[in-house]
Order: C-alpha cells, then structure tokens, then sequence
C-alpha cells in the first residue's frame, strides 16, 4: 500500500462496507495503533472510559470514544508518541443480576451452582461481550492499542486493588463498621449514595399518636413509612421547645408494640415543621441512626435482607414490607392512632440497578474514609494544579460534591467482583488485612480462617484506572511513559461515581493528578429531545447507524453536532447529510485523480509559478488547516466540522476544482502541472484534516493519491505555512466570485440558463479591480456564460439591463426581452432596503457608547469601513434605479 503515485481508479460510488473492514484490518496489522514506538516524541495518553461487560454498546458510547479518537489520531498525525488504552469494567451488581436473570430462565439460582460454578459462568458471560464490544469497536474505527488491554478484574489490576486496600487500611481510611447503608431488597446488597436515584413519587403523609406512659396525653408524629414505627426507640423534639421541654425524659408507649421508649432533646429536630416532634428509628434511617448514637439509643432492625418483616415486627413478621405497610395502617386507624393521613409527594430512593425502592439499612460493612482524601483533592484544585474541566462549569459541580462528600460504603454483598482482602479467625476472632491470600492467623497460629464473603464496590477498581492500567504498582516502563494521562472523555453523569474517585485515588497514591483534561459531554437524546430508553422503544444501535450509512457518517455527526457539556440530539437526517458530504469528498477525489495520472509524490512542487486561484486555495488550507488546529486542541469538534464543510464543500469543490479545469484542459503544460501539484497537495492535506473524523473514506483516497509512507494514520499532521499567505490572491479570487455570484444569481432570478449566452459588462471602482478583472476576463467569461464581455472604469450603464452592484464594481446584464423593467425596479427597491437595514445596523452599533469605549480600534474601522461599503452600494443602486425610470 505504499506506492507513491496513482495506480488505480476509484469506484464511482463510495462503498463503506467494502472499504472499513479491509483498512481496520489493515491498521491492525501493521500495528499503527500501537503506542511506545516514538521513544523521544512526547506522549499523549487517553485511558477509555471501560465499557460494562453487560451488553452492547450504545450510541452514547459511540459518541464518547469517537471524540477520543479524534484527539488521539490527531495527536499521533501530529508526532506524539499517542496511546488510547482500551478496556472494560466487569461491572459487579450490573453483570451479575444480568447472569443471574438467565440463570433464573433455565430454573435455577448462583445459589445451586455454589460460589465458583457462579463465577465460571460469568467468565463466560464476560467473554462473549468482550468480543461483541472488540467487534464494535472495530466497526466504529476506533484506533485503540489492544496489545495493553485490560480488564478491571485482571491479575494486575487486582494486585493494585488489594495495594490500594491494604494502605487504606493501614492509614485508618479503610474500617469496617455498622451503619445505616442503602440496602437493596432485590440484588439483596449495600450501595452507595450516588448508586441511589431519587424519584419523585406520590405517597401519603401519615400522622399517628404515640400515647405518655403516665396516660396524661398524646404526642403526634408524622410520617411517610408507618411499618418503621416497629423500629422505633425514641421520639425527638427540639430542647428548646416550649410545648415539650418539660416532657423530656419521660416515656411513651409505642402502639402495637407496646415497647417503653423515651422522650428526648435534640438539636436535629425543626421545631418549625409539622408537629414539632419526629419518631425515631436507628436501624432504619440515616439522620435517626445519628440522633441514636448521641442518645445512646438501642438500633432494632426489623426486616430481612428481601425486605420482608422480621421477627422484631412481631404480628407482622413474615410481611413484604409494602405489604406490611398497608395491614399497619389499617390497624392504626382501628386503634385510633392514625389520625391523618395525607396525599404526600416526597423524592423515593431507588436502586440503579435493579430499580427497587432502597431500604436504609443498618448493616455491618466496609467504608473508606473520604474527607481526608477530598481535603488533598481540594487544595490542588484551588491551588492551580487540578484538573482542567470543559466546560470549565463542571469544576464547580465537581467542588460541591467532594466538599460535602460522605463515607463511601465499599462492600457488595455480591460473588463477582474483587473479593474484600480480609480474612477471619475462627478460633480467636482475629481480623487480618493482607495483599496475599491467608492461610494462618498471625495472632494464634489457626488455620481456621475464612475471607470476607463480599466484593468491593465496581467503582473502587475503576477509581484506580487510569494508573492501575499502565502497571501501578509496579514502576513500570509504561508508568514512566505514559502516566498521568492527558484527557479523559466521560459524561456528565458520573463526575461523582467516577471522575471524583480516580482524582482522589490518583492524588493519594501517585502524588499525581490522573488526567490534565476532563472534556464532559452530555447525553445523546433522540429527535425529539427525549432520553433514549429500553422502556421508551428510542434507542439508536450504533451498528444500525453504520449499516445504513457507514462508520464515518455516523462519527462527523455524532462529534460535529455536539457542544462540550451539552446534550446532542441524534437526528437521521444530520446522518445522511454526513454521508453527503462523504459523497462530496469522494466525488471531488475522483475528478483529481482522473487528472493526476502518472503524478507521483516527487512530482508535487507548489513552489513555482501558480496561478491566483492555485494560491488562493493554498492560502484557505493554510488558514483551515491552523484554524483546525486550534479548534481541535480546545475539543470545539462542533466548530472545527463547520470549517471543514466550509472548506471541502465551497472553497474545494465548488470554487478551486471548477477553476482548476481551466488549467487542467489547456494547452499551457507549465499551468497544468502547477494546477496538478496545488490539487494532488490540497486534496492529501484535506484527507489529513478529515482523517480523525473520517479514518476510513480519508484512508481510501490518500492510498490513491500520490503520497509517501503506508497509512494516513501516520502522515504528518498539516501545519501552518507562512509562506503559504496569499492575501493579494484571496482579494482576487473574492472579486472574481462576487462577479460569478452575482451574474449567477441574476440569470436564476430571471429563469435564464446557463446555457444561454449572455453579455456583461463591468464598471470597475476603481484602477486595482479593472486590473484583477482585466486579467481574469477567461475566468470570468467561463463561469458567467458570456457571449460578450466587457469592462471598462468608463462605461455607462446600457437601458434595460439587470444590475448588481459589488463591492470594486457594478456589474450591467443587458437582457431585454428577458427582462420586466418594473420587476427589475422592484428588485433593486428591495435592495435598498436591504442596505437601509445594514447601514442603520452599523450606525447603531457605532452610536453605541459602550461597544466604542470597549470595542478594539481595528474592530472599529472594520465597522466604519462596511458603512460606508454599505452607503456606497446604496448610492449606485439608487442611481440605476434613476436611469431606469429615465
């Protein structure tokens, strides 16, 4: 694939499904996806944010990887020793209710299989969606290193869990203890505050009556869970209350129960809300757990890990708790402690998971400390030496979060996932934390241990990513090269699960930041802006997309119609209008290359003598080309494919290669071969800047186009050219298309085609423009269609003639009998107003104290001089409308 010049014809057609798989499987084996080869380039690395191994990827994780593997292709065109790490996340409570929902399709339970039955089959679960996800990524394009794949329950990776534990540990940030968790009922296991969604939901507000032991009254609660009240070993009221401080201290009787619990003071309680008192259930809910602890209160637990009642709910043991909830209240209204009951909209805490509602739990589990470790995050953010987040308004989100963070509860009562590194003594009840697998306890010498039976949290592997993926805790060759990382890509929606934790860790273990960029997008909504969902039927298969209109399409919409941070609405017609401008490309490569035969990549020179249309489009790749540039570095892709577009679609297309023809079918065998060098040049560097966005159709054509080396994965990245500044061509070639414009729109006005001749004549404003136009009179003859063609500073304007007036001419189309002489005097009325509306925008804005006070001195002139453009415009329209009405 490294010939050098022309030596075949492209297909009429571009045909993605022909041409993606054959180059994917020809980068793959040449490795040019593989990083540490450029050992005194500097490095740029992205860890991937590692899929689930659940199922297939959707079309949000087409968006995110696309716009790394922009980034990273970009880099490595641009010499940097480039790695883009891929891997997946086993997924601990997400895989696991996957396979044991089939499991349960066959009749059975993990519990039949035993523990290591169980976790064969997740392997194998596992390895059927790795190789789906390697497939997709495939299809997609995506230039991924696989010779440093990972996965998160790899033998390394694990080595660097149990490091990360153990040192926790060690520090007293790590600690096993009993505290209220969010239990869920239905994968029967501990998960975090962010694992938790809260919806609203509509319930009731019941108001019960706890009697006073002595019999001398009431005190009236309030709440939105009855069947807690079995729970409950207190009532609260503020200190400072003046209608319950004297009964502090004192006794109710709990309904039902008939359990003795006392009155007490607490700060906790708003005297302000409700009824001013608030029941008390340690083992049941967060805030009531704290006001227990101050009051030394006993912590009655009154369900069972399925959230059916326990033997502590006396009568109702044996209940579902929702169950339970409707028998207890019917039996409150018939003793007459439920007074009230009122409808109540109030937010539900619900797994993530598996979507049932969360159960605060009081439970035995491990935790890691947070707050020391969000102190060290803290102070590099504020001291300059954090992560940079695009958009930067995430910083604050990301501040909020860790400066209120809460104790990560790390255990999962699940068989899949890295096993808590703990093991326990049987014969003296020792606890040991250890990095290698015990067999003996240090204290009694016993081999009477048994290890945690729980896994730690999927987060807590992935925290540790972007470090523990290169080889951490070794020192390794990969560490020193590639580590810390350069960006991380993520969603918005996981800052807290994520984002946060791999900043902590990497603080405290490597002294590091992870990552220097965090670039945060947002989600991918379908047409009509709604969030795609399993139950909404509106999901789009990435796979689809590239059926119907192939892998590249698919990536320029995707990367080019997203803003950093903001949500993207996926809309098919912004596909196929992707796949137009594919079209437009390749059409365009077509024409050069049916004209480039025999050219090989020692004969491009564009240092001689070229014509004012061949430096022109020169100095538009030049400014394209740095413009890209910059555009790219700060991850505005929305921007940066407009460019493109502008460039390929007008400059390129319609403007260069109609002009290029001129030379190209000529006699003049010097102009053809300068004409030759500026198209084969321009067309390899285009196919260079649209490679990150369209690997595949970029690669198809460079490999016919003469070139040097064997992939454009590796060609050098188009730089920014002096030499290649031609302002004088660019106020030729902007003359000459303001005539061709114009001449083209007034034969559209009127119906004439440009089949028909027509004469044309051109008063030059002044000696510059006759000059440019003079010299271009083929150009212009050519693209006009003209039968007759003159221009002059000294010509008077003919009768009934269309006009158009430019800026360095007015241009005379002399059509009678084609044309309406009052249509054309409306026409240019219309004109008028159209430069009324510019002059007046102009003047107001130069009236305008503040923007002059602020507005730089060029921008100024800028404005002063199209006023007066403007005016003088209006001056010549008015003119020919006088001669008109004659």
């Amino acid at each position: 694939m490294s010939e050098k010049q022309v030596t075949t014809e492209m297909p009429t057609t571009y045909d993605p499904k022909a041409s993606e798989a054959r180059w994917y499987e020809y980068w793959l084996k040449g490795d040019y996806f593989k990083a540490g080869n450029r050992p005194d380039a500097p490095s740029y690395t992205v860890v991937i944010p590692p899929p689930n191994v659940t199922g297939l990827l959707h079309i949000g994780h087409a968006l995110d990887c696309t716009l790394q593997d922009i980034m990273i292709r970009t880099k490595r065109m641009q010499g940097f020793d480039a790695l883009w790490l891929p891997g997946s996340d086993h997924a601990g409570i997400a895989t696991q209710t996957k396979v044991e929902q089939k499991l349960r399709e066959e009749g059975i339970s993990r519990h039949d299989l035993g523990r290591e039955k169980f976790l064969e089959k997740v392997w194998e679960w596992k390895e059927h969606y790795a190789e789906t996800i390697h497939q997709q990524w495939a299809k997609m394009g995506f230039s991924l290193d696989y010779s440093r794949e990972r996965f998160t329950l790899d033998e390394g990776l694990s080595q660097a869990v149990r490091e990360v534990f153990v040192r926790l540990y060690d520090k007293g940030l790590i600690y096993r203890g009993k505290k209220i968790i969010n239990w869920d009922p239905a994968a029967r296991t501990a998960l975090s505050d962010i694992e938790v969604e809260h919806k609203e939901v509509n319930g009731h507000l019941y108001h019960l009556q706890y009697p006073l032991k002595d019999g001398s009254g009431f005190m009236t609660v309030a709440t939105t869970r009855p069947e807690t009240m079995l729970g409950d070993t207190a009532v609260a009221v503020h200190p400072e209350d003046e209608r319950y401080k004297h009964l502090i201290g004192q006794m109710l009787v709990l309904p039902i129960i008939g359990r003795e619990i006392p009155i007490v003071g607490d700060e906790y309680v708003d005297k302000e809300f409700g009824s001013g008192a608030v029941k008390i259930t340690p083992a049941h809910d967060p805030n009531d757990f704290e006001v227990g602890q101050r009051h030394d209160l006993a912590q009655i637990v009154i369900m069972d890990e399925s959230g059916t009642m326990n033997e502590e709910a006396g009568p109702y043991k044996g209940l579902d708790r929702a169950v339970c909830r409707k028998r207890i209240v019917a039996d409150l209204q018939n003793q007459g402690v439920c007074i009230l009951i009122e409808d109540h909209v109030h937010q539900v805490g619900h797994s993530e998971r598996s979507g049932a509602v969360i159960e605060p739990y009081l439970s035995t589990q491990w935790f890691v400390s947070m707050k020391p470790l969000a102190e060290t995050a803290i102070e590099a953010q504020r001291s300059g030496k954090g992560v940079n987040f695009v958009p930067d308004r995430f910083e604050k989100i990301y501040l909020n979060w860790i400066e209120n963070v809460r104790d990560w509860c790390v255990s999962r009562q699940l068989w899949w996932g890295h096993r808590i590194p703990a093991w326990y003594c049987d014969s003296c009840e020792a606890m040991h934390v250890s990095r290698e697998n015990l067999t003996e306890c240090s204290k009694c010498g016993s081999s009477s241990l048994r290890q945690d039976e729980d896994v730690l949290d999927t987060w807590f592997s992935s925290a540790l990513w972007p470090f523990s993926t290169l080889g951490w805790p070794q020192e390794t060759e990969d560490m020193k090269r590639f580590y810390p990382t350069s960006l991380l890509v993520t969603g918005y929606d996981i800052i807290y699960f994520w984002v946060a934790r791999m900043i902590f860790t990497a603080l405290e273990f490597t002294e590091q930041i992870p990552f220097k960029d965090v670039l945060t997008h947002g989600l991918v909504r379908d047409e009509n802006n709604q969030k795609m969902s399993k139950s909404l039927g509106n999901g789009v298969d990435p796979i689809d997309v590239i059926e119907r209109y192939g892998a590249d399409a698919m990536r320029f919409m995707l990367s080019t119609g997203s803003t950093p941070g903001q949500d993207l609405r996926f809309r098919w017609d912004k596909v196929e209008q992707a796949r137009n401008f594919a079209n437009k490309i390749w059409n365009a490569s077509r024409f050069a290359l049916m004209n480039l035969e025999g050219v090989t990549a020692e004969d491009i020179d564009i240092s001689g003598k070229l014509g004012t249309s061949d430096r022109w489009i020169l100095h538009r790749l030049n400014e394209t080309s740095r413009d890209v540039t910059r555009l790219i570095d700060v991850y505005e892709f929305g921007e940066t494919g407009r460019l493109l577009n502008n460039f390929i679609w007008d400059d390129l297309c319609d403007w260069y290669i109609e002009f290029a023809k001129l030379s190209l079918y000529g006699n003049d065998a010097e102009a053809k071969r300068a004409t030759q060098s500026v198209l084969a040049y321009v067309l390899d560097r285009t196919q260079r800047l649209i490679h990150p966005f369209m690997p595949f159709i970029s690669e198809e054509i460079w490999q016919h186009l003469p070139h040097e080396g064997d992939t454009i994965t590796l060609a050098e990245w188009p730089k920014y050219d002096a030499a290649l500044e031609a302002p004088e061509a660019v106020r030729e070639m902007e003359l000459l298309m303001a005539v061709i414009r114009a001449v083209r729109n007034i034969r559209a006005e009127v119906n004439v085609p440009m089949s028909k001749k027509v004469e044309l004549l051109i008063k030059p404003s002044n000696a510059e423009a006759a000059a440019i136009l003079s010299r271009n009179e083929e150009f212009i003859s050519r693209f006009c269609g003209t039968s007759m063609l003159e221009i002059g500073v000294d010509l008077s304007a003919p009768d009934k003639a269309m006009t158009a007036i430019i800026t360095g001419a007015e241009l005379y189309l002399p059509l009678a009998g084609l044309i309406d002489i009052g249509q054309e005097i409306a026409r240019l009325e219309k004109e008028i107003q159209n430069l009324n509306a510019e002059v007046e925008r102009v003047e107001k804005k130069l009236g305008n104290a503040g923007f002059v006070s602020k507005a730089p001195a060029k921008v100024i002139e800028e404005e002063k001089a199209k006023m007066a453009d403007y005016a003088d415009k209006r001056d010549k329209v008015r003119a020919r409308i006088a001669e008109l009405r004659g």
